[in-house]
């Protein structure tokens, strides 16, 4: 999971140079993220992680923090037993 915090973090710094995120930080109350920022993040999300944000993940709580999206992230590309 400190890998995928580590490329997350590095995506917000992009954005907000001046800001260090921490893991819990909450993006969208500090102001930080608007319609168009999480379009991007969502953007950013499946071309990092090879993965795909169906309709039914497009929750503001997959994507509130640093730690909320490594827990999505992880969540999606866990490979359930016997398969």
């Amino acid at each position: 999971m400190d890998e995928i915090k580590a490329k997350v973090r590095q995506f917000l710094r992009g954005y907000f140079k001046e800001h260090d995120f921490a893991d819990e930080e909450d993006v969208f109350a500090s102001g930080y993220a608007n319609s168009l920022f999480v379009m991007q993040l969502i953007a950013m999300v499946e071309r990092e992680f090879s993965l795909v944000v169906a309709d039914e993940d497009l929750e503001f709580d997959n994507f509130r923090s640093i730690e909320a999206i490594a827990r999505f992230v992880t969540a999606k590309t866990v490979v359930p037993a016997g398969t």
